[in-house]
């Protein structure tokens, strides 16, 4: 597939390395050089220096014969204009664009072939805030991932000493569960993914990513981990975009309080919140944290625009009482470096974004894409079409489907009802098929999986 991608930025970067590893022909533009210089040394991609909504640098970019236009650069109004162009001026089949401004997302009508041509709107902002919400919705996940319109839930959970699978073999869930139908999708121990087996014995500290129906999820995590109570008083550092949508989100089921270190964005949120309390002062305060009572906290989000200011709150809550903190991490490198030690979960929103535009990359009838483990892994919700002539999963038991090595089949979703993969289970034609994929390089194959034969019609 030939993409363009505009903005040589942090998601764009990662999104053309992601892209770069599986074989299609990618452009980036951007009008900072270094940024361009440093890509085409580490990937194998074209690079044009301009301003991305000109044109000319599209046409020299090669959007004229191009599948696919990705416009993240930092500015939204270049965004929607470059689309416009590749629309009115190239013809690009699908072009999908970064839009933050609030301003912009709640207009009807605005983003349309007759108006502004984006086929896919993507909002960073509105996609982490949803990401975080699951979190709060599920004390003691790690990550929380919604398929089938919410109806199946991958779930992944830290094994700690005393949960009663520690030290148990897989086989073990079901015997001790028989009313509740999961299945362990993966196992990272140490960093290294390890595909389940029912001899597979967890150990504490691994991180395990289970699938099942969403109202069987918490007491799936139950049985892994000792049970955390629900998180009823919130702390959220930074009144930003994410910030208040949290907030307002929050407010009507938990006691939010809201530190924002500038005054006028202070009387801008309390004048838009019904029952936060805004705070006026800077997240790293000691004296402040003691003030509000930090000792007792549920969860503390550090979710301000500065990374060692979000880092350096946290540890600081953490430290002093604070029960969870979550903390938005904008350098990816940070992540894996925090996380696990006095902050419980660190956010890459780079990465929470990227999922969102692989889900319309992928080659099939893809619906959903998740990047997991920093992109190492991803889950992919396909959904399956034909017949046992034409594909290659429809009319098959799951243990006949040849699957690419490191691919686990975790759920099917069948109308409204959801089907734990077992051995036996028959996957039909408009079956949702939710799959975790450890090896990367494996992503075309699974792609292919759900391609329909010439002979269906």
């Amino acid at each position: 597939m030939k993409i363009i991608i505009l903005g040589a930025g942090q998601v764009g970067g990662t999104l053309a390395e992601h892209l770069a590893r599986e074989d299609n022909d990618i452009t980036v533009v951007d009008h900072q050089t270094s940024l361009l210089r440093e890509l085409h040394n580490r990937l194998d991609i074209r690079t044009v220096a301009g301003s991305a909504s000109y044109p000319p640098v599209l046409r020299q970019a090669g959007c004229e014969d191009a599948d696919m236009l990705i416009a993240v650069t930092n500015s939204d109004e270049i965004n929607m204009i470059a689309c416009q162009v590749a629309h009115s001026l190239f013809n690009t089949p699908t072009k999908i664009a970064r839009v933050r401004a609030a301003a912009y997302l709640s207009r009807q009508g605005l983003f349309a072939q007759e108006a502004v041509p984006i086929d896919v709107l993507i909002s960073p902002e509105q996609v982490v805030t949803d990401h975080i919400r699951r979190l709060i919705e599920h004390p003691g996940a790690l990550q929380v991932l919604e398929f089938a319109g919410g109806l199946v839930q991958l779930v992944a959970v830290r094994a700690y000493y005393g949960g009663p699978l520690v030290g148990q073999e897989l086989g073990f869930l079901r015997r001790h569960m028989p009313n509740v139908d999961t299945r362990v999708a993966a196992i990272y121990r140490r960093n290294r993914a390890i595909i389940p087996r029912g001899d597979t014995v967890i150990e504490a500290d691994d991180e395990v990513f289970f699938i099942a129906a969403r109202k069987d999820i918490r007491a799936v995590m139950g049985e892994l981990r000792r049970a955390d109570r629900g998180f009823r008083r919130v702390i959220i550092a930074g009144g930003g975009n994410i910030g208040s949508r949290l907030a307002e989100h929050l407010e009507h089921g938990h006691q939010v309080k809201m530190i924002e270190y500038s005054l006028e964005r202070c009387t801008q949120l309390s004048e838009h919140l019904d029952r936060t309390v805004v705070l006026n002062g800077s997240a790293t305060d000691k004296r402040l944290l003691e003030e509000e009572n930090i000792e007792d906290c549920d969860i503390f989000c550090a979710l301000t625009n500065d990374d060692e200011v979000n880092i350096m709150s946290s540890m600081l809550a953490k430290r002093m009482g604070a029960k969870k903190v979550l903390t938005l991490i904008n350098n990816a490198a940070y992540v894996d470096l925090v996380q696990g030690g006095e902050i419980d979960i660190a956010i890459s929103p780079q990465q929470t974004t990227i999922s969102s535009l692989l889900t319309h990359v992928r080659r099939g009838d893809i619906v959903n894409v998740h990047s997991l483990r920093r992109g190492a892994a991803e889950a992919i919700e396909a959904i399956a079409h034909g017949d046992k002539q034409s594909s290659k999963v429809v009319g098959r038991t799951i243990g006949e489907i040849e699957l690419p090595a490191g691919t686990t089949i975790g759920a099917i979703v069948r109308g409204k009802e959801v089907l734990i993969a077992r051995r036996d289970v028959v996957v039909e034609s408009d079956d949702h098929v939710i799959m975790f994929v450890v090896d990367k390089r494996k992503i075309k194959d699974v792609e292919r999986l759900f391609q329909v034969g010439l002979s269906f019609f």
